[in-house]
């Protein structure tokens, strides 16, 4: 197996505890997708679409509180 793909499944499956400014982070991101997540709801009618838009409202917290951790 090639070293860097080894280092960056290494890098995907390892936990991070948080640590104190990491949290914050994390509050502001989330805050800021519910608000969203809210609106789309409030401004969208209800279906696939609307499930799937908050849906990806909520893979980008994801994946942006895993560039936090892995930083």
């Amino acid at each position: 197996m090639d070293g860097k793909i080894q280092e960056d499944i290494d890098n995907r499956f390892t936990y991070r505890a948080p640590v104190p400014y990491q949290s914050e982070k994390y509050s502001q991101i989330r805050g800021l997708a519910k608000s969203f997540a809210y609106l789309v709801a409030s401004l969208t009618p209800q279906g696939r679409e609307q499930s799937l838009a908050i849906t990806h409202i909520e893979e980008t917290v994801f994946w942006a509180n895993a560039a936090i951790a892995r930083d």
